[in-house]
């Protein structure tokens, strides 16, 4: 094998490697044979198929395959024997391979910078710990009621008013054509829960079961579907019923709908998730924290390509989010520029983190073990009830998916072994100080 290096600047190499034909050819004629020992074809007894017939039924996949076997393990020997660390997969062209001829190809790869991790002891950091009181108990458990309550049909005809719960049929319609989405018979609607596109819901308040009638609104240029947003549209509407909600009484009853035995094991179960959920945000400040000081404590060369690829799926999802009327309200007076500056900081950002975190663990043996990502899997699959062995198939035969499991659970071992060098002080703080979160979430 003959290497050339053809580039050699910042964390840039570029190598032009030759392979002689003889160090595959004997490869892909070995291949063949095995082919020959399996495959079946009219006229030839298993295992006797001749080699003039199997390259020519079989030659050029199997050139293929030994060609791009070769070539990988060629470029992981030229890697390893100059002590270089690819960051990323390298880009492999291959300029010639036809048969009987050597196999050229060019080989780039962006190297991972030198990264020297801060001493993590001189890190400072404030976890807060929610205290969960009975009154924050007590409206977590208005809320829940809230959601519970019933509704029975009015005992009088009158007009629906605002609090009201009315049964309609309704079909909508754009220039006189009916849209995706727009019809539903038998819906049950809270006048004033907001939960329509504005207008909506007060053109129905004054009228009686056994109405029909048309109203005109004009859906939000930021609707999620493009085809009706910021567009006028008319409803024909039908209501079928009126309704008025009823109280819901926070008591044993209440507790038992919901398959426990008295308001007390509700309120325990209530205080519970809420100081899980409190932990959990918590968590995600001080983790925030720790990756604001490890950004601002390390400065290495990042690799352009890395950055690139991350910037390109962050704009993918930014041009998407946009063209769907979902964009971020903060990023909706700037210009594309603006925002391509500022989501390019942001990719240059994971990069750094990612690269650094991933350098701490391999420098401190940290590793994900099978069983912890068994049990993520099966925590995924769960999510689909009565197709937990298809997911399950699924993160089995697909590496990429897999590699997506992983990732999250080796980041947050690495973030607990940071926090662990860390001093973290702790301070008590009410519910709402946890629950309030006034941190962009953007990087």
């Amino acid at each position: 094998m003959q290497v050339t290096e053809t580039a050699n600047e910042g964390l840039k190499r570029e190598f032009k490697i030759v392979i002689p034909a003889k160090d595959f050819e004997k490869k892909i004629e070995n291949e063949l044979q095995e082919y020959g020992r399996q495959v079946r074809l009219p006229g030839f007894r298993p295992g006797k198929v001749p080699m003039p017939v199997l390259k020519q039924r079989f030659g050029t996949s199997v050139r293929g395959k030994v060609i791009q076997d070769t070539v990988q393990d060629a470029s992981f020997q030229v890697l390893n024997e100059r002590g270089l660390k690819a960051a990323g997969q390298p880009r492999i062209e291959i300029t010639k391979g036809a048969e009987g001829e050597d196999v050229e190809y060019n080989l780039a790869i962006e190297l991972m910078p030198e990264i020297k991790p801060m001493d993590f002891k001189a890190i400072e950091l404030e976890r807060l710990a929610a205290e969960v009181t009975d009154k924050d108990v007590t409206e977590a458990l208005d809320r829940f009621a809230a959601g519970q309550k019933r509704s029975q049909p009015v005992a009088s005809p009158r007009p629906a008013q605002k609090g009201d719960v009315v049964v309609i049929d309704f079909e909508g319609k754009i220039d006189d054509v009916p849209f995706q989405g727009g019809k539903a018979e038998g819906h049950y609607l809270e006048l004033g829960s907001g939960s329509t596109i504005p207008g909506f819901e007060d053109q129905i308040i004054g009228h009686q079961p056994g109405d029909s009638f048309t109203i005109d609104v004009t859906f939000p240029e930021a609707y999620p579907s493009p085809e009706v947003a910021g567009k006028p549209a008319k409803f024909d509407i039908t209501i079928k019923e009126l309704r008025e909600p009823q109280p819901v009484v926070v008591d044993d009853e209440l507790a038992k709908s919901v398959g426990l035995e008295s308001l007390d094991a509700l309120k325990t179960q209530i205080k519970g998730r809420l100081e899980r959920d409190a932990g959990s945000l918590s968590r995600g400040r001080l983790k925030r924290q720790l990756l604001d000081k490890l950004a601002a404590g390390h400065e290495f060369t990042l690799p352009p390509g890395l950055v690139d690829t991350e910037f390109d799926a962050i704009w993918q999802q930014i041009v998407a989010d946009r063209q769907a009327g979902r964009l971020d309200p903060d990023d909706a007076g700037k210009s594309e520029d603006e925002l391509k500056k500022e989501y390019r900081e942001i990719a240059e950002r994971r990069v750094k983190l990612g690269l650094l975190l991933s350098e701490v663990g391999r420098q401190h043996n940290i590793e994900v073990s099978n069983d912890e990502i068994g049990r993520a899997i099966m925590a995924e699959a769960s999510r689909y009830a009565g197709n937990e062995r298809k997911v399950i198939e699924y993160y089995q035969r697909t590496p990429e998916a897999l590699a997506q499991i992983r990732a999250p659970l080796y980041e947050e071992k690495v973030v607990d072994y940071i926090l662990d060098q860390a001093k973290v002080s702790e301070r008590k703080v009410p519910l709402a100080e946890v629950t309030f979160d006034d941190q962009p979430a953007k990087s």
